[in-house]
């Protein structure tokens, strides 16, 4: 997921391990003719540490520094498992930032100059991946984002992993003009289908399409409602299926790559 100032800089959220196939498939992500080295991605805001997540930053070492937005305990999870710190600052450097989260704050443009876009996080449950379970670091595990545009007020959420509401979720939900959700699981025992022994949903840190999140996000004002973070598993990845039907008469598209709009 990339969000762009009306500057024109982009910043991720999450950078998954295919970052590099993906900025090669997006013009706008590739730096200009007259830049030997640069990028016109200011900054990645990570929403945990899973390993789907981060290991894109490794592709992003080559360029200037990296500003990572990330709460305490996912950047010391990263850290002290990944060694992620000490090999970034031997290539790029790291900058990284504390997400607030009452009022929103201003990430940072390519120049070093406040973007026009603020954000804030959302603590939701979780805990650490499996690479660092045996690292117990106090604090927030794992986020969702809130965009804010100062130019036009729009403002973006985006949950792709959702483990349970909370007060200040439904609240944000509720007051945004585009949400992306956590759509990666339409039932809570799918990958049992598939896996013998796999765990559920739930114990996956996921709520389900189907039990939990499809009523709400159907209800919702907002004129882009999304889900996003799909597993393989998922039916609704099928444009026939009755499970896909059932989203789209709710009013919610499937996310997609190279799907875009603006607020």
């Amino acid at each position: 997921m990339a969000i762009r100032d009306y500057r024109g800089a982009w910043h991720l959220v999450n950078a998954s391990p295919d970052l590099r196939i993906q900025i090669g498939a997006c013009s706008d992500l590739q730096p200009g003719l007259a830049v030997l080295r640069g990028t016109p991605i200011s900054g990645v805001l990570l929403t945990n540490a899973d390993l789907d997540h981060v290991l894109g930053l490794l592709s992003l070492r080559e360029g200037g520094r990296l500003h990572v937005y990330a709460t305490s305990a996912v950047r010391e999870t990263l850290s002290e498992s990944l060694g992620l710190t000490a090999i970034l600052d031997s290539f790029c450097g790291v900058e990284w930032h504390e997400r607030p989260q009452a009022d929103f704050a201003p990430l940072i443009g390519m120049d070093g100059e406040e973007s026009s876009l603020s954000y804030r996080a959302i603590e939701l449950p979780g805990g650490p991946p499996v690479f660092a379970r045996s690292r117990r670091h106090d604090g927030a595990h794992s986020v969702a984002y809130q965009f804010m545009d100062r130019n036009t007020g729009g403002r973006l959420l985006v949950a792709p992993d959702v483990g349970g509401w909370s007060d200040a979720l439904r609240a944000a939900m509720h007051e945004s003009d585009a949400v992306l959700f956590d759509g990666t699981f339409w039932s809570g025992d799918e990958l049992l289908r598939v896996k013998a022994k796999a765990p559920m949903a739930r114990e996956m840190g996921h709520l389900t399409i189907r039990d939990d999140t499809l009523a709400v996000l159907g209800k919702l004002p907002a004129p882009h409602k999304i889900y996003v973070h799909i597993n393989n598993t998922n039916p609704v990845l099928s444009p026939g299926s009755p499970e896909r039907a059932e989203v789209a008469a709710a009013g919610i598209v499937v996310g997609y790559d190279g799907l875009e709009f603006e607020i």
